[in-house]
């Protein structure tokens, strides 16, 4: 009987062993799974750098200045002396009108003229009154500006140096309003109108040098400048219109190409971080950076400014020597714990 009690005892001593040393199992399997499910995340320290203030406008290039030719009542047109594409001097002859009331008109004025001379003898020798001297001189006159009026509107010149870039009528037509006759626009230089934010209103100068690339051309880069700053602001896309004006001595640039122009604002200190640390909300387009800090990351919400080479200029959202998220992300929360891979 006290055989069979030492082994009895044996046996439960064994059995405590083996609960003991299971419970132990379990609580170190416990801990280790609670590790494992800790988020794994690489960080990246980031720092304020002096970054250049680029901004990218797009733009279609227009005329420096576009003249509509047509006369200013309905005539008939006689000739056309000008194709499209031909370039043209200011004063030169590019229309013929019908010359019926040019000719009627000369007529009367010659007219008029013989009979001012008459009274203007005998005025002189006190053969007529000087009311009857100033009514032929008035008459004289009148017939002068409408024979002017009429000689302009019969031979239409071109007011500008510049390139014809429309005809709408052939010869023999009936002029009666509408299209102009021709379209002569000056591009030398040419002019670009670019919507600038209003934050950069108070950097804009007159005369700032602008960088112009043209998608005709690939990357050339063409040179202009500032000319003009429009004095309000649209309340609608808190923008205000700028003119930048390309010199275009060779003439490579033609209106209605679509132009890329890059201006600079000078240099601002910003907080620089890596594109792969910018994550964009769905559903919207804000973009957000986890920032990491004392074992858990914080959603911060950012103002993303100039791309470069792999990389984002920050305008607000984390401060200068932060620790930034940029691989991980996907499983992310604000304010949950993570692991940090070396």
């Amino acid at each position: 009987m006290k055989r069979f009690g030492k082994i009895q005892l044996v046996i439960w001593a064994a059995a405590l062993s083996l609960i003991s040393c299971g419970g132990g199992e379990q609580k170190a399997d416990g801990q280790t799974t609670q590790e494992e499910n800790k988020v794994k995340v690489k960080l990246a320290l980031v720092k304020t750098e002096p970054v250049d203030q680029i901004e990218n406008f797009t733009a279609t290039v227009e005329a420096d200045v576009k003249n509509n030719i047509a006369p200013s009542m309905p005539v008939r047109i006689e000739e056309i002396f000008v194709e499209v594409g031909d370039h043209v001097k200011k004063g030169q002859k590019l229309v013929q009108m019908d010359m019926a009331n040019l000719k009627q008109s000369k007529t009367q004025l010659d007219n008029l003229q013989v009979e001012f001379n008459r009274v203007d003898e005998l005025y002189k020798v006190g053969g007529v009154s000087k009311s009857e001297w100033d009514a032929k001189k008035t008459s004289l006159d009148v017939a002068k500006t409408a024979y002017k009026n009429l000689k302009e509107n019969t031979y239409l010149v071109s007011p500008i140096d510049g390139i014809v870039t429309a005809r709408n009528y052939d010869n023999g037509d009936m002029y009666s309003g509408g299209s102009p006759v021709l379209t002569v626009e000056q591009i030398t230089p040419v002019k670009l109108i670019i919507n600038v934010s209003e934050g950069y209103f108070a950097y804009m100068k007159k005369g700032m040098p602008a960088a112009i690339k043209l998608d005709v051309y690939g990357d050339e880069e063409f040179q202009g400048k500032v000319n003009l700053i429009y004095p309000t602001i649209d309340s609608s896309t808190r923008t205000f219109p700028v003119e930048v004006v390309l010199n275009n001595s060779d003439q490579r640039v033609r209106p209605g190409m679509f132009a890329r122009v890059t201006l600079s604002f000078g240099v601002l200190d910003r907080v620089v971080v890596p594109d792969r640390a910018i994550v964009k909300q769905i559903g919207s387009g804000e973009r957000f950076v986890y920032v990491y800090k004392d074992g858990k990351v914080s959603y911060n919400k950012v103002e993303l400014g100039r791309r470069m080479a792999g990389e984002y200029e920050l305008k607000s959202g984390v401060d200068n020597g932060s620790q930034v998220v940029i691989a991980g992300q996907s499983r992310l929360a604000d304010g949950i714990e993570v692991e940090v891979e070396k």
